[in-house]
């Protein structure tokens, strides 16, 4: 009869980082007060104040439940291979076998909940790219950057929100910004930061010559309630209204609907265009500013943002973070991490980026493990 003691073991120490990386314990405590505020008869009088207290109630029940059943599994499995053990009966070990590979494999898939330890992780995110050196070839490259995330959005069952698109002279964007909705949002795409190189035939050359282009992706999280995060001045907004335009979304306007807001004291801005009016235009616009300055504000200092938002580069050659080969051959690697794979398509097509983000985040947590 085969001793399964070391598996089970090994089984145990992970439901045990599990209850860790999930905050069991807080998170139970949580529930019990947003069960309170939950069941208050005048709840609904603010929906904005409902959903978020219903949506926190919902995700934490789930994590607490998950846990509750990994808990349960793991002593269900001890105690069959205790009966097996003491029976010396060999017929269950399938049974066994079968249930601790089930929940590896659920652990594995929660394991990776533990790379997102950042304060912002759980947020939205708010994504803008920018065309860079490379002309057209450049803005087509935004473009298709764009379409790759929205792809990979939709693998996760995010939803996704163009808020604004500045189209190319001849192809492609000049700029947008996007909102991917859900959690873990800003956990993943944190780690698409930077400056994104594309090597490829230029269908924009009459020679058909190989161009180099760039684009960069700039990421923050999305702050939905920043009411006591910061407090703006009218004197420090300059507010313009321009026509919407380019690959704005069915709702786009023809109409000067399109807000752009300008924060003087810091130069930061935001725009939107997708909204059906004007003041829905404006109203977005603003909470992604705000949400800008309060990246900013907790930070401190601007020197300091780099720990929740990461660097701005410049998109031009040297300062990329990943490059894109469609020719000579075909390769996508990432230069930080090292990952790299050969299906170009897959990733800028198919939005398969998800062992670029693994790499990044399991580098980070080492690297974080390595400085304690």
């Amino acid at each position: 009869m085969r001793d399964f003691s070391d598996d089970l073991a090994a089984l145990r120490h992970r439901v045990g980082e599990a209850e860790t990386y999930l905050r069991v314990a807080p998170a139970r405590e949580r529930i019990v007060e947003l069960e309170v505020e939950a069941s208050r008869p005048d709840l609904w009088d603010d929906q904005e104040v409902a959903r978020r207290v219903t949506g926190e109630l919902s995700t934490l029940q789930g994590d607490v439940t998950t846990f509750d059943e990994l808990t349960g599994t793991l002593s269900d499995l001890a105690t069959l291979a205790e009966m097996a053990r003491e029976e010396d009966d060999a017929s269950l070990e399938p049974e066994i076998v079968e249930g601790m590979e089930e929940l590896d494999r659920r652990l594995s898939e929660l394991e990776l909940r533990a790379l997102f330890a950042g304060e912002h992780d759980e947020r939205d995110a708010i994504c803008e790219v920018h065309a860079g050196e490379g002309g057209t070839d450049a803005q087509d490259w935004a473009e298709m950057l764009v379409r790759m995330y929205l792809k990979w959005a939709d693998r996760h069952g995010y939803a996704t929100e163009i808020d604004e698109a500045s189209a190319g002279k001849e192809a492609g964007l000049m700029s947008a910004t996007f909102i991917v909705k859900g959690r873990y949002a800003y956990g993943w795409l944190r780690s698409e930061q930077g400056v994104h190189r594309l090597v490829r035939m230029s269908p924009f050359d009459a020679a058909a010559r190989r161009q180099t282009s760039f684009a960069s992706l700039d990421v923050t999280p999305l702050y939905e309630d920043t009411s006591s995060d910061v407090v703006l001045e009218e004197k420090d907004l300059r507010v313009d209204t321009y026509r919407s335009s380019g690959a704005g979304g069915q709702h786009v306007n023809v109409t000067d609907s399109a807000v752009r807001i300008t924060h003087l004291p810091t130069g930061i801005v935001s725009s939107c265009q997708n909204e059906r009016s004007q003041l829905q235009n404006k109203a977005r616009a603003m909470q992604v500013l705000v949400s800008k300055l309060a990246d900013k504000q907790r930070a401190d200092r601007l020197a300091e943002l780099t720990a929740i938002s990461g660097t701005s580069s410049s998109a031009a050659m040297g300062n990329q973070i990943r490059s894109y080969v469609q020719a000579p051959y075909q390769l996508v690697k990432d230069l930080r991490t090292g990952h790299e794979t050969g299906n170009v398509e897959a990733v800028i097509e198919g939005g398969e980026l998800d062992g670029f983000m693994e790499a990044y985040l399991r580098d980070e947590r080492a690297a974080a493990s390595a400085a304690r």
